[in-house]
């Protein structure tokens, strides 16, 4: 499936285009909001693709001019996947925290940060708000997420993709496993993990599992958009984002 096929709608052009390093992956493109419409909060978008190479930060680009029409600086972020230099396990993590870092530094950009990541995206935002991996992060938004990669492993979601990311099952690699999975780590950042109510690609079971698992001072919500699939949820004319413009409206609360 082609990025066109997973989300056919047209973007404009990002405002600016930043370079954080050597590889082709190290780079962010910057969606401004009108000034009068301004809040003053950065939005970090984080693709999916199961850690694949084939899937770029492309097909995120409608959601990210959506979100920069609704008042946020939004920043789509690439990284390493899969297969490709500095991808994989933890190359793929150590990269997307990198550009983080990067985006935080861009004097252009409001300090308050909301990470949103669709998919793999959204495991890898939901491990960037454990640990305070990201400090003073106000939050995370995880949409059809990967939370839980061992929920994911009993579902064998994207063909074992969760093996092929992390180099092998979870026998023969305890300690990465260990390491990328946001549920078996304490989470630093309010995350809110919306599910679709049609999604067969990643269901609802992988966000309730890393839900179940959090403790007391952990707070992690989830919702469910009604009738969208895994696709949907990041389709700015869908009734899910709505949702997802409430979840975001959400962290940034005082």
């Amino acid at each position: 499936m082609s990025d066109a096929e997973v989300t056919p709608r047209p973007a404009r052009a990002p405002d600016r285009t930043e370079v954080t390093g050597p590889e082709q992956t190290d780079v962010y493109d910057v969606y401004e909001p009108e000034a009068h419409r301004a809040r003053g909060v950065t939005v970090a978008l984080v693709h999916g693709g199961f850690w694949r190479a084939r899937y770029d930060r492309a097909h995120l680009a409608p959601l990210a001019e959506a979100l920069a029409r609704d008042g946020f600086h939004t920043a789509n972020l690439e990284y390493p996947r899969t297969g490709m230099p500095g991808g994989g396990w933890p190359g793929t993590a150590d990269a997307l925290r990198a550009t983080v870092d990067a985006v935080r530094a861009d004097s252009d950009l409001p300090d308050p940060l909301v990470l949103v990541g669709h998919s793999a995206g959204g495991h890898l935002v939901t491990w960037l708000a454990s640990e305070h991996r990201v400090p003073d992060l106000l939050g995370a938004v995880g949409l059809g997420a990967v939370a839980d990669l061992a929920e994911a492993d009993r579902l064998h979601l994207g063909d074992d993709a969760a093996r092929s990311f992390l180099g092998g099952a979870p026998e023969e690699v305890p300690q990465a496993w260990a390491a990328a999975d946001p549920a078996r780590q304490h989470l630093s950042a309010p995350v809110a993990l919306v599910s679709g109510e049609r999604d067969d690609v990643v269901p609802a079971s992988v966000s309730q599992a890393y839900a179940a698992a959090r403790t007391g001072d952990e707070h992690a919500g989830t919702a469910t958009a009604r009738g969208a699939d895994h696709f949907d949820l990041v389709d700015p004319e869908h009734p899910a984002y709505l949702l997802l413009l409430a979840e975001v409206e959400e962290l940034t609360l005082p």
